[in-house]
């Protein structure tokens, strides 16, 4: 698929060699996607080029073997490699986020941080959060999950069921989220996905994604060390995606959906240069109509993409006011996939009829910009925290007045 050339967000050396490695991964991904969608099998192919190209340590800090990528080169990485398969680009951003999360707060014991810096970078273990259950829905309304921790000697037993664990044929490791058992409040743990007592139902069979591996991850008195209890919460506040310390790595998400509007639209582009159908004098690009489809593609792009990389360059830059910023974070994702999904509805209104067929990539990519709805933070709740915070201000602006 075309790449516009040049990308005015890519600005460092640094940049540009993170978005050379994405594409020349998303180039060989692009040629099997289509096929992992069809089947609703996993890349297993793709993952081993990511684990053999460096990729995975993308965000592991340099001291520990890593590439050290900070948020926006993170974002850029991502968004180019969704152009070419954007399942196996949000598994992998899941992977990235939370070692690059973990790099940036190092939230977690010592011991457990090295653990997963030194086997990411040496190894390529691959790790992700298991948080969503489907009785407590999605994890950010803040449910109590019902996967239980309770003591036992020397460390913890876990049961329970999780939902949605991108990456599940894959992982190395899985940050489990579980409620202590006899308290409101509950835990963080680290789990190796090959102890005992750890299976993988495969349960996902989805409309778009379908190449996430999102099954089930199942737990059965799994036992972990005093050690792996990462972080602590309390009732009603167990969500890690886009809150607290390291709440920028949300960001990946958005630009994932980005990275699959840009493939709708660039072969969009292309398919109106090209199509020349006898009823009309030259290709269709030249119908005013089309221009208009394009044109305002290229509007939402650049709004879209400016509004991520504004707030994710202000990330990196402002240490010091990311808790101002957390609020954006919700507005960026909101405003990137909502828009991602005008410009592949676009592109398929481009193709027309042809774009209903598997023989183009519009009709996957069509379906998988539309996961990117129930991906957190949720669209109500950050409109609320948006009004609310607007609320705020013109109430404390109207008290100093």
């Amino acid at each position: 698929m075309a790449v516009p050339e040049p990308d005015l967000f890519v600005r460092t050396e640094r940049q540009r060699r993170f978005v050379a490695l994405a594409g020349e991964l998303a180039d060989r991904f692009a040629g099997r996607a289509a096929l992992h969608d069809r089947e609703n099998s996993f890349p297993f192919e793709n993952f081993a080029e990511l684990r053999a190209s460096g990729y995975v340590r993308l965000t592991v800090p340099v001291e520990w073997g890593g590439e050290g990528a900070n948020l926006t080169e993170t974002l850029l990485a991502q968004e180019r490699l969704a152009q070419g398969d954007g399942a196996t680009a949000l598994g992998i951003g899941w992977h990235l986020a939370v070692v690059g999360k973990l790099a940036e707060t190092r939230a977690w014991p010592p011991a457990a941080t090295a653990r997963i810096f030194r086997e990411v970078a040496g190894r390529g273990a691959l790790i992700n959060s298991a948080a969503s259950e489907v009785e407590t829905g999605s994890p950010s309304r803040g449910g109590r999950p019902t996967t239980t921790a309770r003591r036992a000697p020397g460390g913890w037993l876990l049961t329970g069921r999780k939902s949605f664990t991108s990456l599940a044929p894959v992982l190395d490791y899985a940050v489990v989220s579980a409620s202590f058992e006899g308290s409101d409040g509950g835990g963080w743990f680290l789990v190796q996905t090959g102890s005992p007592g750890v299976t993988v139902v495969e349960t996902w069979d989805a409309l778009g994604m379908r190449a996430t591996g999102s099954h089930d991850l199942v737990l059965e008195d799994v036992f972990v060390e005093d050690g792996d209890l990462l972080e602590t919460f309390g009732r009603g506040n167990t969500c890690q995606v886009g809150t607290g310390d390291g709440a920028g790595w949300a960001l990946h998400i958005p630009a994932v959906y980005l990275g699959i509007a840009r493939a709708a639209h660039g072969f969009a582009v292309e398919y109106a240069r090209t199509r020349r159908p006898n009823s009309l004098p030259g290709p269709i690009a030249d119908q005013p109509h089309i221009q208009a489809l394009l044109g305002q593609n290229e509007i939402d792009l650049l709004a879209a993409r400016s509004a991520l990389y504004t707030v994710a360059d202000r990330w990196d830059a402002e240490p010091e006011r990311r808790g101002e910023l957390v609020p954006l974070l919700g507005a960026a994702k909101v405003l990137a996939v909502n828009l991602a999904l005008q410009i592949v509805d676009r592109a398929m209104r481009v193709a027309g009829i042809a774009g209903l067929f598997r023989q183009l990539p519009l009709e996957r990519l069509y379906r998988d910009v539309r996961a990117g709805l129930h991906n957190p933070p949720m669209e109500d709740a950050v409109l609320r925290n948006l009004a609310r915070a607007a609320l705020a201000r013109q109430a404390s602006a109207a008290a100093i007045s």
